[in-house]
């Protein structure tokens, strides 16, 4: 049985990107997955790394329990939209107060190289644009999964990384949305 954790990086508990982690939790439950979300906007925690690495930052319960669940995870389906080419804001916070030397890597005394502690699992990211995919990777070299999918996840082990545009939501119909909404259900039963 695949554990998967849904990482919903949306500030606004109404938004679509709230929609698509429903779907696919509905369906990865149909194909016996087990479930844990973690809805970074319903947490409490200080976003800002104060002190970078010079200083350690104790965690918030908050941020301890979703690192447990990260660490439990096989697989890390992250939901978000794309502002500005990158993630939002707390979601940017949420990662730079988790993925921490000693947590999601270690580097190497005396070496550029370093331990990639999260090895073993996978990953899925479901983005939303207001443009299309294809827009996004040609003009603008796609830079949030640039930085979700290389610098992130895959710094720190996490591989394969699967990347899914959905969009362009601005100008989107009722029905547009139900039909990509039925496509992440169909992706959570697939367990990918």
């Amino acid at each position: 049985m695949k554990r998967i954790a849904i990482i919903n990086g949306h500030p606004n508990p109404g938004s679509f990107c709230h929609a698509i982690s429903a779907a696919y939790k509905a369906g990865a439950l149909e194909c016996g997955a087990t479930i844990k979300e973690i809805d970074i906007a319903t947490l409490d925690f200080n976003p800002n790394l104060k002190y970078g690495y010079r200083q350690r930052q104790e965690l918030e319960p908050d941020l301890q329990d979703a690192w447990q669940i990260i660490l439990w995870a096989d697989h890390l389906v992250w939901v978000h939209p794309v502002w500005w080419g990158g993630l939002p804001a707390l979601m940017k916070g949420f990662i730079d107060r988790l993925f921490l030397p000693g947590m999601a890597y270690k580097y190497r005394e005396n070496s550029v190289w370093w331990d990639k502690l999260l090895k073993g699992k996978t990953a899925h990211i479901i983005t939303t644009l207001d443009q299309p995919g294809w827009y996004y990777r040609l003009s603008f070299g796609r830079p949030s999964v640039n930085q979700l999918r290389r610098s992130i996840l895959e710094f720190c082990g996490v591989k394969p990384v699967k990347v899914s545009y959905v969009g362009i939501i601005r100008t989107s119909t009722g029905s547009q949305r139900e039909k990509w909404l039925q496509g992440v259900h169909n992706m959570g039963k697939r367990l990918k």
